[in-house]
């Protein structure tokens, strides 16, 4: 991929209202471009369309930078809420895409919050919640966390144009802290925290992006 000479654009999209307020909410000094969050609804197909439709009638966009990035469930023994996760590349049952500067941001985010684990590794796509043992199952595949919307997400960006992608999830639902469990609303709160806490890193992953490589 050519480095650029230039700001461009990032586009950073997340699925649901509350990530959306945490994301508009955090710190956006710092920005080493524009930057759009664009909140695309829950689930893989409203992602898709949202992302596709927002980078084909935005010419601003034609070249953004794409992060996916909201809450997910981790399917590694021994997560927690809070924790997050890097998305090395991202599946669904139509495509693997590889992502970019993937230890950069793991760096980025230990520095952003310090007091949080980073893991990296593939991140899987769903069409559902997932629970029990479907984790299992999940993880077998070498996936170490699974939301719904990051894979579509990077998906329909690459499909509109080659561009930099990246994902990154924080952990609000894991194999010994589940949704259906008491200490929800506790893992939620820290996981908006945290979400709230990362914008700084997710711009100098799109800074870094305008270095030429070594």
């Amino acid at each position: 991929m050519t480095p650029r000479t230039g700001p461009f654009p990032l586009l950073i999209a997340c699925a649901l209202g509350i990530e959306h307020l945490a994301l508009r909410t955090g710190d956006r000094g710092g920005a080493g471009g524009p930057v759009t969050v664009l909140r695309t609804g829950m689930g893989p197909r409203a992602a898709e369309r949202s992302v596709t439709r927002v980078l084909a009638d935005d010419p601003a966009l034609g070249d953004a930078a794409v992060l996916a990035t909201g809450f997910c469930a981790g399917l590694a023994p021994g997560m927690h809420p809070g924790d997050l996760v890097v998305a090395e590349e991202t599946r669904d049952p139509r495509s693997t895409v590889a992502c970019v500067g993937t230890g950069r941001l793991a760096e980025e985010l230990a520095r952003a919050v310090p007091r949080r684990t980073v893991h990296t590794g593939p991140l899987t796509g769903s069409d559902h919640v997932v629970r029990g043992p479907e984790r299992a199952d999940l993880l077998s595949t070498g996936a170490i966390a699974v939301d719904m919307e990051s894979a579509a997400t990077l998906l329909s960006a690459v499909r509109a144009g080659a561009r930099p992608v990246a994902a990154v999830r924080v952990v609000v639902d894991a194999p010994e802290h589940e949704l259906v469990r008491i200490g929800t609303v506790r893992g939620g709160i820290s996981a908006f925290r945290v979400l709230r806490s990362v914008l700084p890193a997710f711009f100098e992953w799109h800074r870094s992006l305008l270095l030429p490589r070594r």
